[in-house]
């Protein structure tokens, strides 16, 4: 058996734009996470569920999956979680019998509100240690990076 040794190979993965990309995504993320954790208990899959549902309204959670690229099994816990706790609420659809409709509920409407503040106040901290033109281009190029990209499988190993 051969050992690859870092002289075997010119690949650099600290260098390699999507890790750096998904590092970044990963270093923000943790750092609200650490806030609707304190507040209400919350793993990021609901809290993902939680905003979707504020942001868009009623849907499915296939629909949630879609944006969110999150695997189903990981919406599905999140979604019972949420409906425990009384914050979103679900009904057969009516198109399809095999799906629900999700939606908030007044709590999770209030916890929604409250929670986007927070990250409203937690996005202008992270925008005021880049500085107003660093955070535009990197926005800028965001946005361009993802628009430019054909969407993902689905497939996740």
């Amino acid at each position: 058996m051969h050992e690859i040794h870092q002289s075997d190979t010119a690949f650099d993965l600290e260098s390699f734009l999507p890790y750096l990309l998904n590092q970044a995504a990963e270093a923000t993320s943790r750092s609200f996470q650490a806030i609707y954790k304190a507040e209400y208990g919350m793993t990021r899959t609901q809290w993902r569920v939680l905003a979707n549902l504020g942001k868009f309204g009623a849907m499915t959670a296939t629909g949630i999956c879609r944006i969110s690229h999150i695997e189903k099994t990981k919406v599905s816990r999140a979604v019972a979680a949420l409906e425990q706790r009384g914050f979103l609420a679900r009904v057969a659809s009516q198109a399809d019998k095999r799906s629900e409709t999700l939606w908030l509920t007044a709590d999770g409407a209030g916890v929604f509100r409250h929670l986007g503040q927070l990250a409203q106040t937690h996005d202008a901290n992270l925008r005021a240690r880049l500085g107003g033109s660093a955070t535009e281009a990197l926005e800028q190029v965001l946005r361009g990076l993802a628009a430019s990209l054909p969407p993902a499988d689905g497939a996740d190993d």
